[in-house]
């Protein structure tokens, strides 16, 4: 009788997408329901020089090898703060100058700037994904404790994949995002039918303003799609971003928005703004679709129009998801007015690991009570919904 021997894993620390070969990347990516973790978005983010260690985003992604064929990877890196995370976690960090910890710098798992559910390790088909996890965190384990680094954090993972995590010992934190969620709604009307006399007059009042204002929405997708037309999504993206100044979250370059052009462009939905007898959009939203999903990300207009931003932002967006059967809407950071236009508070989860035994024995005993109250944050959001009362 032969004896089975175990497969002879490779573990290699790799710090920049570039080394990594596209087709084994997108391998592992490509059958995952969101778009931001494959391997054109990542390598977009470092090239254009919007992820790097000037930034604050060092990449340090773990690669795990069979021979030459990758068969799992994670997208990390070390961060030096916490800006363009979307957690915030600043009591933690304040609890780790209590205590003499360094905090920064911490690992991040996440695709950067984008607080989108479905981060989780890429691990091929077929393989023992336990035995890999393991020998994955294994590996993050001894590099953070090897450089002294404060703790591992994921941000925004996968529901099925955060079950896993916990089972290795990861401590969840809860979230929320707004999410729009497709009823079965056949038109426009539809989405409008499910909300309450008074909340539906005025969506329709809003859609109207901008009809009056004289301003047409086009959505562009593929083909329509010229890397001009991305460029001038930058510059509405960087002017929204300079006018809240410090809290502006600008982190993207204009050679991000002009490089996805065109091996990304079939991701891209662009919501332009036309004015009368102008060929040039005045304003534009920028959405990615995969599959049966949609994700809002970055908007803005040279104007200000009344009401121009819900229809650009949501209600376009919405009939277009609608029509082409997508299932839900992630709309981005941020909630004041989305849940007034019909996008529930949904419960999302980070999970991490703390490497000084103090600072995880304070995780473990107060993330409990810090998560019920998250809990009753999203159901007081949610009973204050403009939906029509059922039964």
């Amino acid at each position: 009788m032969v004896e089975q021997l175990k497969p002879r894993y490779s573990v290699a620390w790799i710090d920049k997408m570039a080394d990594i070969p596209q087709a084994e990347w997108d391998a592992l990516a490509l059958p995952l329901k969101m778009p931001f973790l494959e391997w054109e978005w990542l390598n977009n983010m470092e090239t254009s020089g919007s992820v790097s260690a000037k930034a604050g985003w060092l990449p340090n992604h773990l690669t795990v090898w069979r021979d030459r064929t990758l068969i799992a990877a994670a997208p990390l890196y070390l961060k030096g703060h916490s800006y363009g995370e979307f957690v915030f976690d600043h009591q933690w960090a304040d609890l780790a100058h209590r205590l003499g910890i360094q905090y920064y710098p911490k690992l991040l798992g996440m695709s950067p700037f984008t607080p989108a559910e479905g981060y989780r390790f890429l691990i091929a088909s077929g393989e023992d994904e336990d035995e890999l996890t393991d020998l994955m965190i294994g590996a993050i384990d001894h590099f953070c404790m090897r450089h002294r680094i404060s703790g591992c954090n994921f941000l925004y993972v996968d529901p099925d994949w955060r079950l896993l995590m916990e089972r290795h010992g990861f401590i969840s934190w809860l979230h929320h995002s707004y999410i729009w969620s497709n009823q079965g709604f056949q038109s426009f009307d539809d989405y409008l039918a499910a909300f309450n006399a008074n909340q539906r007059r005025n969506i329709k009042r809003e859609r109207k303003a901008v009809t009056q204002a004289g301003l047409r929405l086009q959505p562009l997708t593929g083909e329509a799609i010229s890397k001009s037309l991305l460029s001038r999504m930058y510059d509405f993206y960087s002017d929204t971003c300079d006018k809240f100044g410090w809290w502006g979250s600008k982190y993207l370059t204009r050679r991000f928005f002009e490089q996805l052009y065109p091996n990304y462009c079939d991701r891209v939905v662009l919501f332009a703004v036309y004015a009368e007898q102008n060929p040039h959009p005045i304003g534009m939203s920028f959405c990615l679709t995969k599959g049966d999903q949609l994700y809002g990300r970055y908007w803005g207009a040279t104007q200000d129009f009344d009401n121009l931003h819900f229809d650009t932002c949501y209600y376009t967006p919405i009939e277009w998801a609608i029509q082409h059967q997508i299932q839900t809407f992630d709309p981005g950071a941020g909630g004041r007015h989305k849940k007034r236009r019909g996008f529930p508070a949904a419960p999302n989860y980070s999970l991490h690991r703390f490497y000084d035994a103090r600072f995880a024995k304070i995780l473990r005993s107060y993330i409990s009570e810090v998560n019920a109250m998250e809990q009753q944050e999203i159901e007081a959001i949610n009973q204050d919904l403009p939906f029509k009362q059922q039964g």
